[in-house]
């Protein structure tokens, strides 16, 4: 259990929801926070709020859900800890008490805003004395990885391997280097800020790898160009130097952050987006293949379900007239579970749905049978999004953002070579 759980416990959280850095967030800068088991939450950007509050229906497919704002504190625990507390905006506790969290299991697992001093995990009641000598264990492993921690977040390719024990999703939070440098980094904004203001509205979005058991995620920064209309002239000159640099300016997007579990070795391997940046097409290319493969093998029967989705988004925005998705990103989601193994000798009934393509040319007597594992396609990062909708903005685009559709098309491609290169 983690010590967030626990810290329900204490009285000075009665009302509010201490927030975690969500642990696979793998791109951006803004940071982003776990909330509960379905939801996050970032800072509120008018501009990103905008555009969820006046989304297309035929884009709410292809974005994560909109769940509400909420107002965050930075504070000091009891032990002089820093964090972050999410409060219902203006007391209003019916604000979250209506998040669905409907596809989420086991919901006593679920936290719930409550009136009374303290507030518990459902069914589960944890004694201070637990909660203190919990929160001093996890300290001390703190200041274990700290040192270790401070020479990773220079690196940007990194290999951890899993300990044994326990589910692997549980260990993520130790060892996704971009998701704790972006929570130091937030926490040391507010922190300079307290004194003269201390609450700050965030936005409520849907967690998507919350159905993921061990989520592989990739962070593609989509678009010939990243700037907004409203940036500075050094803003603007250093986006398009970075475009110019990486291959969104060949093929219209670029790897922003991977997070990929390796079954072969039992590690996690980590991207960031300097690395990405560097790379060329053929790199690129490379780092998709190495997104879907697990170690031992090629995740073929991804493939269809990628590219279907990305081209069914294709046909979405090219229909959306006046929209600019600037520095927006693009993810794709996958579970990195092992799938489960059946004996090619086995029972004709256990191996009647196998198919030609799930098999490993390197599995001996084995034969691979699919888990249902589903794959996702999201746009998020709507910080520099521009439509003529919108009003006050000073600059009016016509049609369809060619930008991000040239590089849609161009990741289909790719993704087609890489298939069709693997089934040869």
């Amino acid at each position: 259990m983690s010590p967030a759980f626990g810290a329900m416990e204490v009285e000075h959280y009665s009302k509010g929801v201490l927030l975690e850095p969500f642990v696979h967030q793998v791109g951006g800068h803004s940071c982003v926070l776990r909330f509960n088991d379905t939801t996050i939450c970032k800072p509120l950007i008018q501009r990103e709020h905008q555009f969820y509050e006046t989304l297309p229906t035929e884009m709410r497919k292809f974005t994560p859900q909109y769940e509400g704002v909420v107002s965050v504190s930075f504070e000091e625990d009891e032990d002089g800890n820093l964090c972050l507390i999410a409060y219902p905006l203006n007391g209003d506790h019916d604000n979250l008490e209506n998040l669905d969290n409907s596809d989420c299991e086991p919901k006593s697992k679920l936290l719930r805003w409550t009136n009374k001093k303290t507030m518990l995990l459902e069914n589960e009641k944890i004694s201070k004395e637990w909660v203190r000598q919990h929160r001093k264990e996890e300290k001390m492993k703190s200041h274990k990885l700290e040192e270790e921690f401070e020479w990773l977040k220079k690196s940007e390719v990194l290999y951890y391997t899993v300990e044994k024990k326990g589910n692997v999703s549980s260990q993520f939070k130790h060892h996704n280097p971009w998701s704790m440098k972006c929570h130091q980094q937030q926490l040391q904004r507010m922190k300079e800020n307290a004194k003269h203001r201390n609450q700050y509205k965030f936005i409520l979005l849907e967690n998507l790898t919350s159905r993921y058991e061990v989520p592989c995620v990739l962070d593609l920064k989509m678009g010939t160009r990243q700037h907004g209309d409203d940036a500075s002239e050094e803003k603007k000159a250093n986006q398009i130097r970075k475009c110019q640099q990486s291959t969104s300016a060949v093929i219209g997007v670029r790897v922003c952050g991977m997070q990929v579990y390796q079954a072969g070795t039992g590690q996690l391997m980590f991207m960031n987006k300097y690395h990405g940046r560097k790379l060329s097409v053929q790199g690129f290319k490379e780092a998709l293949y190495q997104f879907f493969h697990n170690g031992k093998y090629l995740r073929r029967e991804l493939f269809e379900s990628v590219i279907k989705k990305l081209t069914e988004l294709k046909s979405v925005l090219e229909k959306q007239e006046s929209y600019r998705f600037y520095s927006s990103s693009l993810l794709i989601i996958y579970d990195g579970k092992e799938r489960q193994e059946v004996a090619v000798d086995s029972d004709p009934e256990d191996l009647e749905d196998l198919s030609e393509e799930s098999s490993d040319e390197s599995a001996g007597a084995y034969a691979y049978k699919p888990t249902a594992s589903t794959v996702d396609v999201r746009m998020i990062d709507f910080a520099h999004t521009t439509c003529k909708y919108y009003g006050e903005d000073s600059v009016v685009h016509e049609g369809q953002d060619t930008g991000y559709v040239f590089g849609l098309q161009n990741l289909i491609d790719i993704i087609k070579e890489i298939r069709d290169e693997s089934s040869e």
